[in-house]
């Protein structure tokens, strides 16, 4: 038998879930649904990152704290699965102690495996775009 592993991206808690959410999600699932009929051992994961201004921005906006914010819409995500009939193994979410757990040791391996460069890093970096940018990059002061 073999084994399968997939993950849908962890999405952001800024907002209610949205088609574009659905759809990877949907497609998500139906790849974990044809691999568990091949006879595959699927793990099929999908789950929040509460994490980054985004979603810290966001709580402001509706005065409240950023673990209030995701509580509430972490709760949404799960909701829309269920309505939608997803058949995910595990949901997690990046504020749960076993998910830093789990990046702790991810990163620590990498570390111990010499995979992680120390230096400085700076930049121009827009929130929505999740991006860095050279100043030359910029458009209307954006």
């Amino acid at each position: 038998m073999a084994r399968f592993f997939l993950t849908t991206p962890i999405y952001y808690v800024n907002d209610a879930p949205h088609m574009g959410h659905a759809y990877t999600t949907v497609v998500a699932d139906g790849l974990a649904r044809w691999h568990r009929l091949l006879g595959d051992d699927v793990f099929y994961l999908t789950g929040t990152d509460e994490h980054g201004l985004k979603v810290a921005r966001e709580a402001e906006a509706n005065g409240v704290s950023p673990k209030e914010w995701a509580d509430r819409t972490s709760v949404r995500f799960v909701e829309a699965w269920r309505q939608l009939g997803i058949s995910y193994d595990d949901f997690i979410r990046t504020s749960e102690p076993r998910h830093h757990v789990a990046v702790q040791r991810f990163l620590q391996a990498v570390n111990d495996n010499g995979h992680i460069e120390l230096g400085t890093y700076e930049g121009l970096y827009c929130v929505r775009c999740e991006a860095y940018y050279t100043e030359a990059a910029p458009v209307d002061g954006q």
